[in-house]
């Protein structure tokens, strides 16, 4: 799953440990989450989508695949 956490943030001129501070997580998820090697459970998700006023569906993107498309 791709995201725009990155982009996001640094748009707000803020750094990893000023967001980690702000979502109450380490800046090591931060990152994680930044670099696509963590997936935020549902409730982190949302505490992201509203810090930036976003639906999270404009932060984070899934994509599916052809076999997971139901028809």
């Amino acid at each position: 799953m791709e995201n725009r956490v990155e982009e996001l943030r640094k748009r707000l001129g803020m750094n990893q440990e000023d967001f980690a501070k702000a979502l109450k997580v380490s800046r090591q998820t931060v990152s994680s989450i930044e670099t696509g090697k963590y997936n935020p459970s549902l409730e982190l998700a949302f505490v992201i989508s509203d810090f930036f006023g976003k639906q999270i569906e404009e932060i984070f993107i899934h994509e599916r695949s052809c076999k997971d498309e139901k028809k």
